[in-house]
């Protein structure tokens, strides 16, 4: 799904969510080639600026998430929880290291040790960025989310700062991962459901 209608999707089903007419959802997609820059972001670490982006078939989309400039891709798992922290913990902080959490237990299935950079959000594999996670909050309502690049090209990121940080990125492939993006997919279901606590409302469901 192209970058701007997932967006579109996610502010429709964000205003559903705020009037209680529909339940917290979890979109997972894959995006055609885009770069967006969050709310914080500068344009200085946009490597090769909007024109040259264009001329390389690359969307460029300036959003409302927090964060810096990101890119994302085919092969890359983007998720997008719209969550009512009103029914979970009016915290910030906590949705945040939560997500952190879903991933490193995500790509823990696959034998990667994810871990956190101090000052600086994401998911982390031996010092290279793994995953890159990015929020907006409005009335404890959840939007935007993260990306983990699990068979990402990791040559589109020389056209950006990613966050504005100079470190490497990486991706399971390239760390020696071979499970294919379903596999990934159905890893980071379970493991989302575990972490924000909606596996007994499941196995009810299922009892019934």
């Amino acid at each position: 799904m192209r970058w701007a209608e997932a967006y579109a999707l996610q502010q429709e089903l964000s205003e559903q969510r705020k009037r209680q007419e529909i339940g917290d959802q979890l979109l997972l997609v894959e995006h055609p080639h885009v770069v967006t820059m969050g709310r914080n972001g500068h344009m200085s670490n946009l490597i090769a600026g909007e024109e040259i982006l264009a001329r390389t078939g690359i969307d460029f989309h300036h959003t409302n998430r927090g964060g810096d400039v990101t890119y994302h891709g085919p092969g890359q798992l983007v998720g997008y929880p719209i969550l009512d922290l009103n029914e979970w913990k009016r915290d910030v902080h906590a949705y945040v290291r939560a997500v952190e959490d879903v991933i490193i237990q995500t790509i823990g299935q696959f034998g990667l040790q994810g871990g956190r950079v101090e000052g600086a959000t994401g998911v982390w594999v031996d010092g290279a960025k793994i995953c890159a996670i990015g929020v907006h909050i409005s009335r404890w309502v959840t939007s935007h989310g993260f990306a983990l690049n699990v068979e990402t090209d990791l040559q589109y990121f020389q056209y950006i700062i990613p966050c504005g940080l100079t470190l490497p990125v990486t991706s399971m492939r390239a760390l020696g991962v071979s499970a294919s993006m379903a596999e990934v997919k159905l890893a980071l279901r379970q493991q989302f459901a575990k972490v924000f606590g909606y596996e007994t409302e499941k196995q009810a469901c299922l009892m019934s």
